[in-house]
This record gives C-alpha cells, sequence and structure tokens, in this order.
C-alpha cells in the first residue's frame, strides 16, 4: 500500500511510479513502434514530477499516436482530427490548474491541425505538445505526411514527393511558442527530461519528437536517427537565441540536432493576461450566475 509522503491544502499526497501512470488499456501499436518509447517517457515525467492523475489532461487527436489518452491514468480527451489543441485551449482556460498535455502526430498537428499549431504559439496559452513525428501517415496505411522528405516514395506518392516538407521547429519559434525542443523516442532518458522541462514551462511548450514507423517508413528508421542525432546541450547552444536556434534546427544531412532549441524568459501566458482568471478560481468551480430556470432553458436549447 502507498504511503502518504506530504499534505497539501488538506489532501494526502502519495508517491507515485511510472507503473502508476498505466492506463486501463494496452496500446495496440506495431511492435517497434516509436510511440512505445514517448508513452514510457510520458508516464515517468508525470511520476518524476510527482504529479498526481487527477492534476493531469491529456487531449488528443486522430491517429496512431492520438490513442494516448486512452493509454495513461490521468483525465482524458480524444478529439476530433486536427482539433486537439483548439479542445485542450478551452479546457485549460476553464481549469487552468490542470496540467494539459496534448499528444498526437505529424499529420494531425501540422498538417489538418496546422492552422491552431500557428495561434496556439502565438498566443502562448500554457499546454504542452507533444508530437510523435513518424514523418507518414501511419493510420491510413502510408501516405506523405507534412514532414515527409522531398522525393520520398509512398502510396500516395508512388513516383516521389515534389513537397518540400514543413520544419515543426523553426514554424514554432517564428509564431510564438516559449519553449521549442525535440526529442526522440529511442531515448527515453533524455526524452523524459525534455518533457519534465516542458510540462513545467509556464507557456506553449512543443516537443516535436522523433518516433519511428517501423511498418509504413522504411526511411527514418531507428537507424537513420541514431547514426545522426547530436544534443544540442553538448553543443553548447543558447537557448535563448532564437536565430541561432532556427539555424540548428534546419540542419538536417548527417547531423540532426535534439534538445531545447528555444526558450524564452519572462513572456506571460494567455491565462496570465486573461482578466476573467485574475480572481484565481477556475472557472470551473464558480458559479454559474444563472438561475435553475436559465440553466434549464440553455440546455433544453441545445438538446
Amino acid at each position: 500500500m502507498a504511503t502518504v509522503v506530504d499534505v497539501v491544502e488538506g489532501k494526502p499526497v502519495i508517491p507515485l511510479t511510472a507503473r502508476d501512470f498505466k492506463g486501463r488499456l494496452d496500446p495496440d501499436w506495431c511492435p517497434g513502434c516509436g510511440d512505445f518509447g514517448v508513452l514510457n517517457s510520458l508516464q515517468r515525467a508525470c511520476a518524476e514530477l510527482g504529479l498526481q492523475p487527477h492534476e493531469i489532461l491529456t487531449v488528443s487527436g486522430i491517429g496512431c499516436s492520438s490513442n494516448t489518452p486512452g493509454y495513461i491514468n490521468a483525465y482524458g480527451m480524444h478529439t476530433l482530427h486536427g482539433r486537439a489543441l483548439a479542445v485542450a485551449s478551452g479546457a485549460k482556460l476553464g481549469n487552468h490548474e490542470l496540467n494539459v498535455i496534448v499528444t498526437g502526430g505529424d499529420g494531425d498537428g501540422y498538417g489538418i491541425g496546422g492552422n491552431h499549431f500557428t495561434h496556439t504559439a502565438r498566443r502562448n496559452i500554457d499546454l504542452t505538445y507533444l508530437v510523435m513525428n513518424n514523418q507518414i501517415y501511419g493510420l491510413t496505411t502510408g501516405q506523405i505526411s507534412p514532414t515527409s522528405r522531398q522525393g520520398m516514395k509512398t502510396k500516395s506518392t508512388p513516383f516521389g514527393s515534389i513537397e518540400l516538407p514543413i520544419n515543426p521547429i523553426t514554424s514554432a519559434i517564428i509564431n510564438g511558442a516559449t519553449f521549442v525542443a525535440r526529442g526522440y523516442s529511442g531515448d527515453v532518458k533524455h526524452l523524459t527530461e525534455l518533457m519534465k522541462l516542458a510540462i513545467q514551462h509556464q507557456g506553449f511548450s512543443l516537443i516535436d519528437i522523433f518516433s519511428p514507423c517501423v511498418t509504413f517508413n522504411l526511411d527514418n528508421t531507428h537507424a537513420f536517427f541514431k547514426g545522426r542525432i547530436k544534443k544540442l546541450e553538448d553543443e553548447g547552444h543558447d537557448a535563448s537565441d532564437w536565430k541561432a536556434a532556427c539555424e540548428k534546427a534546419m540542419e538536417w544531412e548527417d547531423t540532426i540536432y535534439t534538445g531545447i532549441f528555444f526558450r524564452a524568459g519572462d513572456e506571460r501566458t494567455l491565462e496570465a493576461r486573461e482578466p476573467v482568471l485574475d480572481e484565481g478560481v477556475p472557472m470551473a468551480h464558480r458559479s454559474l450566475g444563472l438561475t435553475q430556470e436559465q440553466a434549464e432553458k440553455i440546455i433544453n436549447g441545445m438538446m
């Protein structure tokens, strides 16, 4: 039986392990999928930060990686394709005391949800966005995604893609994200540390995570990344220099960087700028200010 180690605001705090964050469902990903490493890292990060399941909300869109809320012991919402950030923004503003973590893939986040990605970054709302970037549409069995390399042959591009891929790191920085990092699912220890820092950061945090699809993307494999990845912290990179961050993010051939590219200092979050939240109490815990008759009228009108 777990032991209470502390009491905060009259509530017992029980230390948890990564195992305690295991969801009721077992992942149905292909054996060897990089998403297993991402899930493992997220469970470890939550435990090492001392978080409790009721303090966390995971929100996802559609795709292989978007099944993550079902695999972690916390509040969770499996929403619409490309709309995870919009739903997560509403949840965060409704209860800004929650740690809201958004999970999804490159197609969901940078393709269908590209518009929300841009505007969530510029608003600097306090969300952590974990994008499992496998550079392919895996759930629909292997079409190019927004991050697929030019020339890549897939079911939808049998003669090679003619499109240039999006760069999520430079896009996030230019759009206003205040914590921008890249991880690799094959390095759980490093990825766990990045997640802990992202969750603790006050503002919009993106971790673009190389999560190889072992079934449909045989270009960007574990072997491909292991031979090229270098950590920015080993290079003495200054994460406050957004120009240097963009330059590092553009490197791809023989060297691909992981780590924290950019971290802003004192940028205020959307919640801190929103006067409605000045009194501190989350809106979800406030009285509606309506009579029973008014509330019933609104509800009946929506049914």
